[in-house]
């Protein structure tokens, strides 16, 4: 049987290559469109079978034939897989949507020829963040993800977009250079950046040593992912953007950084110690942003609100460190990535219907756009956490996760996660009303919305509600992947088992420390 192994690479790639061949033809608009939409479509697949094989067992593949530690490996378990398939199904549905908006404005608002393949490679960064074995490789991954988004941001050179860049360009790097400092101090204390060989040399080390290099990689994520008090720049830098812009954005940035967390807490870091702290950071994250979305009069910055706050949830459940707690919180990344992408697309669509994003100049777009009214509706509600939907599904699993644990803080965070729903509720029902029944204060203009650009949004829309049919499958998938975050062991036995796959040897490529010795001894001693 052939090795299927061969598939782990392809999401990045396949991208890569996408991009310098878009970038060679730049002359060809039309040739470049062809080429994003088969490159994405392939990662799609890719993505998709490994999704599969992954159910088996972690599928790894070392760059340039050398072994772990030598060598940096791509790792496609469950966690990351699950995460490249969602990635990949909104990045194309997002792709579609641009082009139909593209052809129906002339291609005149942005430059073609940058805009494919800086998404291609925006694309390929996501995708080794969520690969990679190594920790100086998710680096990379962040760095090349977030060149390209510096690039999408601006796109249109206004001066808003300029300034919300700006912005968004300094926190990135205050958060890159904090990553970068931090892995050079996990370097200097154990010798290494491969992340399973970390996992059985980090424990040999002092507890504060250890504690000091956690919180560093939790404020370098943190302001990646959004977590108050690390998010205040976001609602002020998403809105400005192109629709697709924010909308792959919203759905995939921030959840690279949280992607980021849950590797490393449950693999690094599996004591605890920090957990406290990432309670307080999610009920502040849940409550400070969805009382900012009640707020707001414009329906961009009310989304970008609610992204933030939804973030909380996911923290919730990581912080509470348990198997339930972590099967829910990565069945809810799953089903906010699509229903956040949905919505900012749909707002892309009210903007063009309508003329503006404001609530206060919009109104009566229920009769006008019937079929946007409920683009609209069902992942507000899904959002929301209405039952049977997804969004119910995930926030029951927090809130049972939350009630198993017991303790005074956790019960707080289940209060907290309920009133950020009921708030979550008003906020959208409040933009719903004044959007598509209230009388407009001006007539509409007569715009008529391409179907090229519903078609991806309602894809997108039947991607959410898919997640709710499939619940209990897509839940028992995350449990899997759950338990075997927990183990760990499954994920170090695959790259580092006794040396012996790959071309690459090194001084620790045999180790006499099989990888299910996790537990650190009086004796064990740390190797350079």
């Amino acid at each position: 049987m052939t090795d299927p192994t061969w598939l782990v690479p392809l999401p990045v790639v396949v991208p890569l290559f996408g991009a310098g061949l878009a970038l060679a033809l730049y002359r060809k608009p039309r040739a470049q469109r062809m080429i994003s939409v088969i490159a994405l479509t392939m990662v799609l697949i890719a993505s998709a079978t490994l999704l599969v094989l992954a159910d088996g067992g972690p599928l790894v593949v070392d760059v340039g034939g050398w072994a772990a530690p030598v060598g940096i490996d791509l790792v496609a378990d469950r966690l990351s897989a699950l995460m490249l398939t969602i990635s990949s199904a909104v990045t194309l549905a997002v792709l579609l949507y641009s082009l139909a908006e593209g052809e129906a404005d002339g291609d005149e608002a942005a430059p073609v020829s940058i805009y494919h393949p800086t998404y291609l490679v925006l694309t390929a960064g996501v995708a080794n963040a969520f690969l990679s074995g190594d920790l100086f490789n998710i680096y990379v991954g962040f760095e090349i993800l977030l060149a390209a988004s510096y690039v999408l941001l601006t796109l249109g050179g206004t001066g808003e977009r300029i300034r919300a860049g700006s912005i968004y360009v300094v926190v990135a790097l205050l958060s890159s250079v904090l990553f970068l400092i931090a892995i050079a101090m996990i370097y200097a204390a154990t010798g290494t950046v491969n992340l399973a060989q970390l996992a059985v040399r980090l424990p040999e080390i002092d507890p504060g040593v250890r504690l000091v290099l956690q919180i560093m990689l939790l404020v370098a994520f943190g302001i990646k992912a959004a977590i108050f008090p690390l998010s205040a720049w976001l609602p002020d830098s998403y809105p400005t953007a192109p629709a697709p812009v924010t909308a792959v954005f919203a759905g995939l940035l921030t959840k690279v950084g949280v992607y980021a967390i849950i590797r490393t807490q449950t693999l690094l870091f599996p004591d605890g110690r920090a957990d406290d702290v990432l309670m307080w950071a999610a009920l502040a994250t849940m409550l400070i942003g969805i009382l900012g979305a009640v707020a707001q009069d414009d329906i961009k910055r009310l989304l970008s609100f609610t992204l933030v706050s939804h973030i909380g949830y996911m923290i919730f459940g990581i912080a509470l460190s348990t198997t339930m707690g972590w099967t829910a919180s990565i069945y809810y990344v799953a089903h906010h990535i699509t229903v956040q992408t949905a919505l900012f697309l749909v707002v892309g669509l009210i903007e063009r219907r309508g003329g503006s994003t404001s609530l206060d100049r919009l109104g009566g777009l229920a009769k006008l756009a019937p079929v946007l009214a409920i683009l609209f509706f069902i992942p507000a509600m899904n959002l929301s956490g209405i039952p049977p939907l997804s969004g119910f599904l995930g926030k029951v699993g927090l809130l049972q996760a939350g009630v198993e644990v017991g303790t005074p803080l956790a019960y707080t965070l289940v209060a907290g996660g309920v009133v950020t729903s009921l708030l979550t509720l008003y906020a959208l029902v409040k933009a719903w009303n004044k959007a598509f029944w209230q009388t407009p204060p001006a007539e509409l203009p007569d715009t008529r919305l391409p179907g090229g650009m519903i078609g991806p949004t309602a894809a997108l829309v039947g991607l959410g509600l898919a997640l709710t049919i499939a619940g209990g499958p897509l839940y028992a998938y995350t449990e899997r992947a759950a338990i075997a975050l927990q183990e760990r062991s499954p994920y170090i036995d695959a790259v580092l088992p006794d040396g012996e796959r790959g071309a690459g040897e090194s001084a620790d490529s045999v180790s006499d420390q099989t990888p299910a010795d996790l537990e650190p001894t009086q004796e064990a001693e740390v190797r350079p």
